[in-house]
């Protein structure tokens, strides 16, 4: 058994404790540890990577009791290629909250950003149901801290409906874990699966309803119509690096969804047949839609990423809802990019937002701004990825849907919902770019005066502050990210196709997290009788 597994989770967990306690208010300390952290954390994390892509599945088992007993975390091709994912993106996105001073802004930004790590990597790394909820409410802990950090009204209202909802989605969890441990007595994901399998199939009304409340939740975690009215304001009001962070944050819910119905409830298994053909299908496309509409019709820039945030979640559930090798590679990959696309688009954001002074995030004429061509640049750039205009990761990864959703009965919505949204996106980011970078050279002279209560609502600061390079640096590392993603969308294709067949293979999973020894209630029974 190998401590590495473990790691992830403790490290942010003892630095998030160790920021409060001794560098509570030393700024330049919490810098340099939390980078530091985000280093290594980066490490560990290409090492479990590495380490699982022979076929490996490692299992930690906490107090050395064994499962179904105690508390087991798994490291198989899934579950390190999400902890990679977010450890690349943390310590990028921490470079541009400390560039920009976001961090300094407010209290504990760093504690909060640890302890969100700390709940994304349980989340992705645990074995047990019942331990995926606590990851959960760890991450609305932290993620509601740091949604009002450096406060502000509309900030505190946004963060209030986010707590409202994702409340919601844990009260259902709690009623989907309750039902199944009624009907199987046990929440080790691995042992639900030998029970699932075994149970009556006239008698599996409890387990059908739990299968339906566990996708509700993973729904509102992915921000599947129609659970997803959380997002816009939440995403859009948040704090740039914190928006950047949540990139991850829906992936988390998907995540969920192939973890769950690829182990607990298997596609062969008669008693969920029909739920994602007949359910997630449609809402995923509806989501995509509902996604591009919103694009469309946004006035301000922040709520049109947000948007793109819906419909690229509903891209990707929609590959998840064909439910094949192929769809899950599609998904996967997708993930990849979107991640990455969205949390350099909400960077470039809060450029905007600092550098239009006059207008902020408002689509509406204004005088050309400080850097303004490296900002166009790269904003032509993650445009064109989160869009899926070729070359970039975006078109490859709507390739892999398209081509996954031959194997549906819903091809044709899944063609035509895609292409169209797709053209969509290009109309409504193609708007969005040329009011901001291009008709600004042309109306500079003669620029409507922005009113005062808009500028307010819209966080427009009051002056241009001189404009660190470290952001910058920050969007174009992630920039650079989408571009090898599409130069190596082979080989990354290729991983993520031994991925899907691992999933879609449980027994190897079953097997190495129920028969590592380890202590078990008879052991421990046994030992106090010699006491």
């Amino acid at each position: 058994m190998t401590h590495w597994i473990v790691a992830p989770i403790i490290l942010p967990a003892m630095l998030a404790a160790i920021l409060v306690l001794v560098a509570r208010f030393h700024i330049s300390l919490q810098r340099v540890l939390s980078v530091a952290s985000s280093v290594v954390m980066l490490a560990i994390a290409a090492g479990l990577f590495w380490q699982a892509q022979d076929g490996t599945i490692s299992v930690y088992q906490l107090g050395h009791w064994q499962a179904p007993f105690g508390i087991v975390l798994v490291a198989d091709r899934l579950s390190t290629l999400m902890v990679l994912i977010t450890a690349v993106l943390a310590p990028l996105v921490l470079l541009y909250a400390i560039g920009s001073d976001w961090d300094a802004r407010g209290q504990h930004f760093h504690p909060l950003y640890q302890f969100q790590l700390m709940g994304i990597m349980g989340a992705f790394l645990t074995g047990d149901a019942f331990n995926l909820f606590v990851f959960f409410e760890v991450l609305l802990i932290a993620s509601y801290g740091l949604m009002i950090h450096a406060g502000g009204a509309a900030r505190l209202r946004a963060g209030t409906q986010y707590v409202l909802y994702n409340l919601l989605g844990s009260t259902l969890f709690l009623f989907a874990l309750g039902t199944l441990y009624a009907q199987t007595g046990t929440l080790n994901m691995a042992d639900l699966a030998q029970r699932v399998a075994t149970l009556d199939p006239g008698d599996n009304a409890g387990i059908r309803v739990a299968a339906v409340l566990l996708l509700l939740v993973f729904a509102v975690k992915a921000a599947l119509l129609p659970l997803h009215f959380w997002l816009p304001a939440s995403y859009a009001e948040a704090p740039a690096p914190v928006a950047a962070l949540f990139a991850i944050m829906t992936k988390v819910g998907a995540y969920c969804i192939i973890r769950v119905y690829t182990l607990v409830f298997p596609p062969d298994l008669a008693l969920t047949q029909g739920l994602f053909d007949t359910w997630l299908m449609p809402a995923a496309l509806l989501t995509l839609a509902l996604g591009m509409i919103g694009v469309l019709g946004s006035k301000r820039i922040d709520r049109l990423v947000a948007f793109s945030v819906i419909g690229s979640m509903g891209m990707l559930l929609s590959a998840v809802a064909v439910f094949t090798p192929a769809g899950i590679v599609a998904a996967l990959y997708y993930a990849i990019h979107s991640t990455f696309a969205t949390a350099a688009l909400f960077l470039l954001v809060d450029v905007l937002r600092t550098r239009r002074t006059e207008v902020g995030v408002w689509l509406r004429d204004a005088v050309p701004f400080s850097g303004g061509p490296l900002v166009a640049g790269l904003f032509f750039v993650s445009a064109i990825a989160m869009t899926g205009l070729p070359p970039l990761s975006g078109f490859v990864g709507k390739l892999l849907i398209l081509d996954a959703a031959r194997a549906s009965g819903l091809v044709w919505w899944v063609w035509g919902t895609v292409l169209v949204g797709s053209l969509v996106a290009v109309v409504g980011f193609s708007r969005a770019g040329s009011q901001v970078f291009w008709r600004s050279h042309q109306t500079a002279s003669n620029a409507e005066p922005f009113p005062e209560s808009e500028k307010s609502e819209a966080n427009v600061p009051d002056s241009s502050p001189p404009q660190p390079v470290l952001p910058m640096v920050a969007i174009g590392s992630l920039i650079a990210l989408l571009v090898a993603l599409t130069v190596f969308a082979g080989p990354t294709t290729r991983v993520l196709s031994a991925t899907a067949l691992q999933l879609f293979d449980p027994a190897p999973y079953v097997d190495a997290v129920l028969s590592m020894p380890g202590k078990t209630i008879t052991d421990d029974y046994a030992a106090e009788g010699d006491h």
